[in-house]
C-alpha cells in the first residue's frame, strides 16, 4: 500500500511538471487555448527499457527508487507500525475461542423432570425505595428539667413523667407486612386515597397548604430559614440548620422535590445552602452552638437522605452520603448518639440520627450494618419492657413524649407490632395523655401521632379524632402571620419559637400520606 502511494505520487509528479492541467470540458470553448511553454524532455534509456517491462516490474523498480529517497526515520516508523499490526493480529488469533458445537437427541433418562418456567424482574426505579423517615422536632431532649444554656438552649427535657403502673398489659395483635415504598404515598391518587382511608380532609389539607404557604414567605435570600424570624415570636436562640432543615422536611412531605412540586424553588435554593455547609468529615451543623449541634445534624441528614430517596439525584447523593457516614461514625459506645460524638446516649438525639440513617439505608446509601444491633441494645435499656414506656436516659422514669419517640424507633428498626410493651405503651398515650389544648407540646403530639398511624386500629381512630381537629383550629387564620401555629402556650414554644411549632404541626397533618403505615392495617379492618 506504501509503495503504491509513493509511486502515484511520481505520477502526479510527472503530470503537473507537462504543464497547466487543461480546463473541465464544458468551460473549454471560452477559455483561451493553452501555449506550450516547454518542449517535451526525451526520455533516457533506462526510461525506454522500464517502459517495455511488465506493470509488477515498474512498480517494484519504483519502490526501489523510493526507499532510497526515504529518510532513515520514515523506515522505521514504517517498520514498527507493520511490527505493531503484526502482533495485534497475533493478539486477537490467540484469544479466539475453538468452535463450540451443541449436539441435541432424546434422553435416554425415562424420569425426565418438569420444565420450570422464570423471569428477571424489572429494577426499581429510583423512586421505589423503602423508606423509613422521621419527619421532625425541634431541638428537645425530655428529661426531668428544662437546662437553658447561656446564649441558647440546651435540647431541653421532659414533660410530665409517666406513672409506670399505668401500663398495664393489654391484647396484642399479630404483626404485619412493610411496605416496599415509604414516599409513594405522597403525589397524585395513592396521596387522594391514602387521606381518605387513614381519615384526613379537606380541613387537613387546607391547614397543611396555609401552613406551607407561611414558610414560604418566610425563606431568607439565601435559601435558608431562620428560628429567629422575620416573623413574630421566633426563638430565643439561632440555628439556621435546624430551621431549614424543618422546612424542607415540610414540603417534602407534601410531595415536592427540588425536581418537582409546588415548592421546587424553595427547595432547590434550600438544598444548595445546606450542602454549601457540610465539611469533609460530613458534618452540616459547625455554625450551631453547644448541644444544638448535634441535633441539626441528624435534621440536616434526614433532609438530604429523604431528599435523595425521593429523586435519586446524583447530585445529591454524595453530600447525603458524607452525612450518613458521619452518624456511623459517631455512634456512642452504648448504641445512641447526644451530644458529642462517641461519647453517651440519649432517646431524644438518638432518634433523630436513627431516622436519618433509616432514610439513607432506604434510599440506596451505604449504611454499615453493625450499627443496628447496637441501636436495638440501647432502646431495649431505655424500655420499660412488657408493661410499656420508654425514658430519656437508662433508670430514668418514663415520660409520654419519649415513650412515643421509643416506640417509633423500634417499630423502624423491624420490631414486630406484637412486641411486648408495644400496645400497653400506645394505649397509656391515649387513655391518659390524649392531645389537649391546655397542655400544648406539638413535640410529643408529632411523635405520638406516628407512632400510632404506623400502629393503627381503634387507638389510632380515637387519637385522630383529637389531632386533626385541635391542630386546624390552632392555626392562625389572619393577619401576617396567617398559615402558622403560635408558639404560646406550647411546652417547648417560648424556646424553640413559632417556625419549630409551625414545621412540627403540618407534618402531624400530613401523617396521613407522608410514610406509608409500617404494619398492614387490612388484618384490623
Amino acid at each position: 500500500m506504501i509503495v503504491s502511494s509513493i509511486a502515484a505520487s511520481k505520477l502526479h509528479a510527472r503530470v503537473n511538471s507537462q504543464g497547466p492541467a487543461q480546463p473541465p470540458a464544458r468551460w473549454r470553448e471560452s477559455a483561451p487555448a493553452a501555449k506550450s511553454s516547454e518542449t517535451q524532455k526525451p526520455k533516457s534509456d533506462r526510461e525506454e527499457a522500464l517502459a517495455k517491462e511488465p506493470i509488477v516490474t515498474r512498480l517494484r523498480a519504483w519502490g526501489r527508487e523510493a526507499l532510497d529517497e526515504m529518510p532513515s526515520w520514515l523506515v522505521s516508523l514504517v517498520v514498527h507500525l507493520a511490527v505493531l499490526l503484526g502482533l495485534a493480529l497475533i493478539s486477537r488469533s490467540v484469544n479466539q475461542s475453538d468452535r463450540i458445537e451443541l449436539l441435541f437427541g432424546q434422553s435416554d433418562d425415562s424420569a425426565a423432570g418438569e420444565l420450570t418456567e422464570f423471569s428477571i424482574a424489572p429494577v426499581a426505579s429510583m423512586e421505589t425505595f423503602e423508606t423509613s423517615l422521621m419527619d421532625d422536632r425541634v431541638k428537645i431532649a425530655e428529661r426531668d428539667s428544662v437546662e437553658v444554656l447561656e446564649g441558647g438552649i440546651d435540647m431541653f427535657s421532659l414533660v410530665p413523667k409517666l406513672d409506670a403502673s399505668l401500663f398495664a398489659p393489654t391484647a396484642s395483635t399479630p404483626s404485619s407486612i412493610k411496605p416496599e415504598n415509604m414516599f409513594e404515598g405522597r403525589r397524585g391518587a395513592m396521596k387522594q386515597r391514602l387521606l381518605r382511608m387513614h381519615g384526613g380532609n379537606q380541613g387537613t389539607e387546607d391547614a397543611v397548604t396555609a401552613g406551607l404557604a407561611w414558610l414560604k414567605r418566610q425563606q431568607l435570600r439565601n435559601g435558608s430559614w431562620s428560628l429567629h424570624g422575620p416573623y413574630a415570636n421566633g426563638a430565643r436562640g439561632e440555628n439556621q440548620t435546624s430551621a431549614t432543615a424543618m422546612a424542607m422536611l415540610a414540603f417534602m412531605g407534601a410531595g415536592s422535590t427540588h425536581r418537582g412540586g409546588p415548592y421546587q424553588k424553595e427547595l432547590l435554593r434550600a438544598a444548595r445552602w445546606l450542602v454549601a455547609k457540610q465539611d469533609r468529615q460530613g458534618f452540616l451543623a459547625g455554625s450551631e452552638m453547644g448541644h444544638e449541634r448535634m441535633y441539626s445534624q441528624a435534621q440536616a441528614t434526614i433532609a438530604l437522605c429523604e431528599l435523595y430517596a425521593m429523586t435519586g439525584d446524583s447530585w445529591i447523593r454524595p453530600y447525603a452520603q458524607s452525612a450518613c457516614d458521619f452518624a456511623v461514625a459517631s455512634q456512642s459506645p452504648q448504641g445512641g448518639w447526644r451530644y458529642q460524638p462517641r461519647m453517651d446516649s440519649d432517646t431524644s438525639v438518638t432518634g433523630w440520627f436513627v431516622m436519618g440513617l433509616k432514610s439513607g439505608d432506604s434510599g440506596g446509601l451505604e449504611v454499615d450494618p453493625y450499627i443496628w444491633p447496637k441501636i436495638e441494645d440501647y432502646f431495649d435499656s431505655v424500655s420499660q419492657g412488657y408493661s410499656g414506656g420508654y425514658s430519656y436516659m437508662p433508670n430514668v422514669p418514663p415520660s409520654p413524649a419519649m415513650t412515643a419517640e421509643g416506640v417509633l424507633c423500634h417499630q423502624y428498626l423491624g420490631r414486630e407490632r406484637n412486641m411486648p410493651g408495644m400496645a400497653p405503651s400506645l394505649t397509656t398515650l391515649v387513655t391518659d395523655h390524649l392531645i389537649n389544648t391546655n397542655e400544648a407540646d406539638v413535640y410529643y403530639w408529632y411523635y405520638a401521632t406516628q407512632a400510632l398511624h404506623h400502629y393503627g386500629g381503634p387507638l389510632w381512630k380515637q387519637w385522630n379524632a383529637e389531632m386533626k381537629a385541635t391542630l386546624p383550629a390552632r392555626q392562625e387564620k389572619r393577619g401576617r402571620e396567617r398559615g402558622s401555629w403560635s408558639p404560646s402556650g406550647d411546652a417547648w414554644g417560648r424556646y424553640a419559637g413559632r417556625l419549630y411549632t409551625t414545621c412540627l404541626s403540618i407534618y402531624c397533618l400530613e401523617v396521613y400520606y407522608r410514610h406509608l403505615p409500617l404494619y398492614d392495617h387490612t388484618e384490623l379492618e
